[in-house]
């Protein structure tokens, strides 16, 4: 029941890759789930695979109120038999999002900015566990070791599907990164066999470079033009353009920002480099942007 469905291997043909001799495909996380969708299945699978196995009568988790991880957790929850709760960011908001979690059935609590800031201090989760005994806690964005194992299974889908582009190999991942986990997944499972390219999506400081301190075969690229869920207009035409070019959706928080830094940095790679570039999902969250 808890088994993962299969992400699809697809040419992605836009005319800047062609220009910098870049043969690109992109694993389309995006289509594995019309709910649980992209990055967020691979991050949750053990954390629910840990609660089902625990006897845990719920889960309990943080995000914001356009949260693609929340919006993840609480259809898995309806789904699987799970009850719910997020802790919010913020005070009370009406989003596309919020409208979906409590639709889902999870109970949310909006913590204020100050609240949710202490979310990494001691002691933040032990009134949590009083108010909600044996629930198991799963870390902002799915993040964290079990996060990471799960995300290791990005590589084996894609590489199972590589004879459908007529390529023996790759040469290297482009991703975005928020939290880090889904590259940590993903050169934890290459072992240094292939690079890993993070588009940051968040500025420095968000703690990406100290999740990943313990790991070597990553490169991490500077993509979050101003802050975290900053969508200015240049990002957006892009967005548009690419959506147009190559038929594929994106979202301006995480895959359209990526995409928007391997542009830039497109003559830095050999030609005739094999490239996947992997959409993480979250297109629900870009009913707040676009």
């Amino acid at each position: 029941m808890l088994s993962l469905p299969q992400a699809p291997l697809q040419r992605l043909s836009l005319p800047w890759l062609t220009r910098s001799g870049i043969d690109a495909a992109i694993l389309r996380l995006d289509l594995i789930d019309p709910l649980v969708s992209g990055n967020k299945w691979f991050k949750l699978l053990e954390h629910l695979r840990l609660a089902r196995a625990s006897g845990a009568p719920g889960i309990i988790s943080l995000g914001g109120n356009h949260s693609n991880h929340l919006h993840a957790l609480a259809a898995a929850g309806q789904r699987f038999g799970f009850a719910t709760v997020g802790l919010l960011r913020g005070e009370l908001q009406d989003t596309p999002t919020t409208r979906d979690l409590e639709a889902f059935g999870m109970h949310l609590h909006w913590l204020g900015y100050g609240g949710y800031r202490a979310r990494n201090q001691p002691g933040f989760w032990e009134p949590w566990h009083a108010r909600y005994p044996g629930w198991h806690c799963v870390p902002e964005g799915g993040g964290g070791e079990l996060g990471a194992k799960g995300c290791a299974l990005i590589v084996e889908q894609a590489r199972a599907q590589l004879s459908v582009l007529g390529w023996d190999d790759y040469d290297a991942w482009w991703l975005a990164a928020g939290t880090g986990t889904t590259l940590a997944g993903l050169v934890m499972a290459e072992k240094g066999a292939h690079p890993v390219h993070g588009a940051l999506a968040v500025p420095t400081g968000y703690g990406v470079e100290e999740n990943l301190s313990a790991l070597t075969g990553y490169h991490l690229h500077e993509a979050s033009r101003g802050g975290f869920a900053k969508a200015d207009a240049e990002l957006l035409a892009f967005i548009e353009d690419c959506e147009r070019t190559s038929g594929v959706p994106l979202e301006p928080l995480y895959t359209g920002k990526a995409l928007m830094a391997l542009k830039e940095k497109a003559g830095t790679f050999s030609k005739g480099t094999r490239l996947i570039f992997v959409h993480t999902g979250g297109l629900q969250g870009r009913r707040g942007f676009v």
